[in-house]
């Protein structure tokens, strides 16, 4: 839809040429779902490994402070293991992932309403404020 609702070609031919692999890739993910699910795996280790260089390099950035310096060396330390592990075991990793993931939605639901219920902000409150 995005494609046909510009005006020049441009936008619209780069807006076709995804939706188009975005189509692709979810057929083939439906029609080859352990390959998808290894090269999922893979893409988050390199993403982790990634990440972790990152964090660590920020550690060492200028006008922190030591504990802020030892936090984003910790968390790219824990970042880079977990990339090895999904590298060194990328079956043992999806069944992590989907655990993972799992209990981050569930942690982040209960926060989310641990929040709400310290503010006074519910669902019911803010929809009936918004109308």
């Amino acid at each position: 839809m995005r494609a046909f609702s510009s005006a020049t070609a441009g936008p619209v031919f780069g807006h076709l040429l995804l939706g188009l692999l975005d189509l692709a890739a979810g057929v083939i993910a439906l029609a080859w779902p352990g390959p998808t699910a290894l090269v999922l795996v893979l893409i988050v280790a390199i993403w982790a490994f990634a990440g972790g260089f990152a964090e660590i390099f920020a550690g060492f950035g200028s006008g922190e402070t030591a504990g802020t310096r030892a936090m984003f060396i910790l968390a790219g330390l824990v970042s880079i293991a977990f990339g090895v592990v999904l590298f060194s075991r990328p079956d043992v990793g999806a069944v992590t992932l989907a655990l993972l993931y799992g209990l981050f939605s569930l942690t982040s639901r209960i926060v989310m309403g641990i929040q709400a219920r310290q503010t006074g902000h519910t669902l019911h409150s803010v929809t009936r404020d918004a109308a």
